[in-house]
């Protein structure tokens, strides 16, 4: 087409999401040449129309990625640390806490299991580190709407009609990924009727590190810190509960939306004072059949979906960012080639189905309403926290450790 703009470039990444703005900047550090596309410009500040309300728990394994990627230190000042996962068992007769385990980093390392950010804030610092790379270009508002691969490159159309050849290109572009339906990858799909409501909240009595995640049924209701607001003590909540009832209380007006949140936290930080608007997310899991296509590899959403359990989602996503970044630094030379992406689809594959599984059916457990089951569910609880070394395995496994 006459006027029509091509360029090269060693990796095109569609999708501007964390994980994909992480990728950017980890590839562009790395000395590659990237670009990378979004159809909708980030939203940077908390206040904005369509801001993303959740966070984000980076565990210890991936800050090295975000320290490769020169984040971290821009991200470190805004980061509640993560010093004990306590498991609170809600499941009896009334809305109370009838057992409760603390799994305590220090049983395993002498830093904590992560770190909690804001998902909005986070997108603020990316975007700003992708500007101070020379050899990235972040292009917002601009849409991956053509693929084709060839043995020696993907050439991507792009929505301003510019023509892409990139020696690779990583989709990064979600759970209803484009590019994955233009390769032609699969995906197994599990819906489980259930929504989340995401927010953010201020209480009375201090987190001291502590992320709870508090099960009775619906799924869990989860309280991650976050530093403190306007002087009090804050956390991010996750609630998770059926489709109808996360409908009902997000529609519920803030004082009944306030009682309903202290009855199902158990009360234990005191009162809990809504700070942020409430956004509600339908919970699935979903594995892409493979990771990789010619010249072509998925990562994060568009590879994998789980729920918001143990803070594994964005943690997988960096783990696959981190293999493919490990795979192109060993062998530059041959970024993209079948042996390079095939190695990508071995390493990742199997480990993310095996976490797939894992967080199905812990979510299962979180979600059952009957009491047998919900009597069966502390009981396996607490006769695995009694077992050190089970304890401290499940602990190094839930942070991605061998």
């Amino acid at each position: 087409m006459a006027g029509q703009t091509r360029i090269t470039t060693d990796i095109l990444i569609s999708g501007g999401g964390v994980a994909g703005l992480v990728a950017a900047a980890a590839f562009g550090a790395a000395g590659f040449r990237v670009i990378c596309v979004d159809p909708a410009p980030p939203v940077t500040s908390e206040t904005d129309a369509g801001a993303d309300l959740r966070t984000t728990a980076f565990l210890h394994p991936s800050r090295s990625v975000l320290e490769a990627a020169g984040l971290w230190s821009r991200l470190a000042p805004f980061a509640a640390p993560l010093q004990i996962m306590r498991i609170i068992d809600a499941g009896g007769e009334k809305p109370e806490a009838r057992l409760t385990r603390d799994f305590n980093a220090e049983e395993i390392s002498d830093e904590p299991f992560g770190w909690n950010l804001q998902n909005w804030l986070l997108r603020r610092e990316m975007v700003a580190r992708l500007a101070e790379l020379p050899d990235v270009s972040f292009r917002p508002g601009i849409a991956t709407t053509g693929v084709v691969t060839r043995e020696t490159s993907a050439e991507v159309r792009l929505s301003d009609g510019t023509q892409v050849s990139a020696r690779l290109l990583v989709a990064a572009d979600g759970r209803n990924s484009p590019v994955r339906e233009a390769l032609g990858i699969p995906v197994r799909t599990t819906r489980y009727g259930q929504k989340a409501l995401a927010f953010a909240v201020t209480h009375p009595i201090p987190h001291h590190d502590i992320s709870t995640e508090i099960h009775r049924s619906g799924g869990p209701f989860t309280l991650v810190p976050l530093p403190d607001r306007d002087g009090q003590p804050s956390s991010a909540i996750v609630w998770m509960e059926r489709g109808p009832e996360a409908e009902r209380l997000a529609a519920l007006p803030v004082p009944e939306f306030e009682a309903a949140m202290l009855e199902r936290s158990t009360g234990f930080l005191g009162p809990l004072t809504l700070a942020t608007r409430r956004s509600v997310w339908p919970m699935m899991s979903q594995i892409a059949t493979r990771f990789n296509a010619q010249r072509s590899v998925l990562i994060a959403e568009a590879a994998h979906v789980i729920p918001p359990i143990g803070a594994q989602g964005l943690n997988m996503s960096l783990a696959d960012l981190a293999c493919l970044l490990d795979l192109c630094r060993n062998d530059p030379a041959h970024i993209g080639e079948p042996a390079m992406l095939a190695a990508y689809n071995r390493r990742r594959w199997p480990e993310v189905a095996a976490r797939v599984a894992g967080i199905d059916m812990l979510n299962r457990a979180s979600m059952a309403s009957a009491r047998p089951l919900r009597d069966l569910r502390a009981g396996v609880l607490g006769a695995l926290y009694s077992l050190s070394p089970v304890r401290k395995t499940l602990m190094r496994a839930g942070l991605g450790l061998r």
